[in-house]
């Protein structure tokens, strides 16, 4: 056996058979031997609908049972299944989907009418699973799965699988259109899943997976409230099952959905995204909620985007018990570190990195000195991914080769402290030049963040004569708040530079993020430059 997801996951349902593995709220509950069985059911169906090794089949789905049994399908048989936007529309779909060259997808039927738009567009798709109901040309999922062997014989026609087989995950594309990022199996276990020990020494042999597991121990249940088209969502789902641990999943992120489903499953586990999450779980405890019985909860681990010092500090207050977990990383590195005590955007964002982070100087192509002072890409050495799918280009300026080891440079930017620590100022790609002044969009936005009226915010530069680009925020406020713009301005101006803070203050009732929890930081610009340039 190699450090492949499959063969790990079947080590696993081998040792502990009849434990839960998954749960999703309002259907049934899986042991580890009925999700192994029905994803074999399924990967028999891809099989016989000549889907195999290196093909690629989307998972254009909520979250669900479906998602998780689909992605085991297709690892079994040496496919690699290819995550979606649930939100995209017809054209980010035309190109993902050609871009990916998907010859299979499982949809939930409520994107039927958006598969159809480009049905005629896909070339290479030939095979529709609809999942919750029939689509025209579709297999249903439920007839996918009749009468199709439930055994593991006949999955491997074209030989065993290989740490060296692909995981992509597709990026999100809030700067551009969606790249997808490829991963060896091997490679993404030790960046991504902790090498099955994120708490300890990553594991060495693969045996040790089913080794660790003790089938007579009570489990851990984990919960991804994340979307799993979210590469932060997939990755703890994998390092649970690894762990033997029990999923649990709800369908989409809702806050107090998610805070009953702790209280019914006694989750001891959250993996969120950033502010997105962690300020609605925030105030749903200390409102509606109050007084939901969430003690099973041990770790809340945040993930993905920004988790400001102001929303940490309001869930610490609802969860005094919990380890507050603000982990570092991306797509293409996997995990970098956890964020230092006193870390987040206002005050410096300084995370403790491991052995593999660093900052590199692209002009001199050399990591930096510790406290040097010099600020650079972020990037991470060893087992880093292969590159992006069907792009070339963007490959060779993110992925190289240096003193003989692999590298990828990260979108942020940072300078190595002096102790081997990071402090990340933010996204290059979204850094606003005001009149020479480099201004990081996150750090403005924990300062709006941290304003009792205003409940999220997203910092753009817009166009300005004089300076070139001006500060600007969309900035979402509380029910019965009522902030002037002086107001919020006084607020900035007491915690930063004059430079930094927003002339232009554009609000929304809501502001738009990705079902992530990313900030859409295109939808912002626009909102912004047009404030400042009405369209004609």
């Amino acid at each position: 056996m190699q450090f492949n997801l499959a063969d790990l996951f079947e080590s696993v349902v081998d040792k502990i058979p009849e434990k839960e593995a998954l749960v999703v709220r309002g259907a049934k509950r899986w042991t580890y031997r009925e999700l192994d069985r029905e994803a074999n059911q399924l990967a028999h169906f891809f099989l016989g609908r000549g889907v195999g090794p290196g093909d690629h089949v989307g998972m254009h789905m909520y979250n669900g049972s479906e998602y998780v049994v689909a992605v085991l399908a297709c690892l079994k048989i040496r496919a690699v299944p290819i995550n979606i936007n649930y939100r995209y529309l017809a054209a980010e779909l035309r190109y993902l989907y050609n871009d990916a060259d998907l010859v299979a997808v499982v949809v939930d039927v409520e994107f039927g009418e958006r598969l159809a738009a480009i049905a005629g567009e896909t070339p290479k798709l030939e095979t529709v699973v609809s999942v919750g109901g029939e689509l025209p040309g579709a297999t249903t999922y439920e007839a996918a799965i009749e009468g199709r062997s439930a055994d593991r014989d006949g999955l491997l026609p074209s030989g065993p699988r290989s740490a060296d087989d692909l995981y992509i995950i597709y990026t999100g594309g809030t700067t551009g259109m969606p790249k997808g990022v490829m991963w060896r199996h091997e490679d993404i276990f030790y960046a991504g899943m902790a090498g099955g020990r994120p708490y300890g020494e990553p594991m060495k042999d693969p045996s040790e997976i089913a080794d660790s597991i003790d089938p007579a121990a009570g489990q851990l249940a984990t919960f991804p409230v994340a979307p799993l088209m979210h590469g932060a969502a997939q990755l703890a789902t994998f390092i649970s099952f690894n762990m033997g641990q029990k999923v649990v999943l709800n369908r989409r992120f809702d806050a107090h959905e998610v805070l009953l489903t702790v209280a019914e499953e006694k989750a001891n586990v959250i993996s969120m995204v950033g502010d997105a999450m962690g300020r609605p779980l925030a105030e749903a405890l200390a409102g509606p909620l109050a007084g939901t019985d969430v003690s099973s909860l041990i770790v809340v681990s945040s993930a993905g985007a920004i988790l400001s010092e102001a929303v940490r500090e309001q869930l610490q207050a609802q969860l005094p018990n919990v380890l507050i977990r603000d982990n570092f990383g991306s797509t293409e590195s996997g995990f970098n570190g956890d964020a230092a005590p006193g870390s987040g955007p206002a005050g410096g964002m300084r995370f403790t990195v491991n052995e593999r982070t660093t900052v590199f100087l692209e002009d001199e192509k050399r990591p930096a000195t510790p406290g040097d002072g010099r600020v650079g890409r972020v990037a991470q050495h060893g087992p880093v991914p292969l590159g992006y799918y069907n792009d070339p280009v963007k490959s060779a300026e993110t992925f190289f080769e240096h003193d003989g080891r692999r590298w990828v440079l990260l979108g942020d930017l940072g300078t190595l402290e002096a102790d081997g620590s990071v402090a990340v100022l933010g996204r290059g790609s979204q850094c606003i030049n005001t009149g020479g002044e480099k201004v990081f969009p996150e750090e403005v936005e924990a300062v709006l963040k941290a304003h009792p009226d205003v409940f999220d915010a997203i910092v753009a530069g817009a166009p300005d004569e004089r300076f070139g680009s001006r500060v600007a925020a969309v900035i979402q406020l509380r029910s019965g708040g009522a902030p002037s713009d002086g107001d919020l301005e006084e607020f900035c101006k007491a915690r930063l530079s004059g430079y930094k803070v927003p002339r232009l203050l554009v609000r929304v009732a809501d502001i738009r993020r990705s079902p992530s929890g990313k900030p859409d930081y295109p939808w912002a610009k626009d909102l912004v430059t047009r404030a400042v340039r009405p369209p004609q």
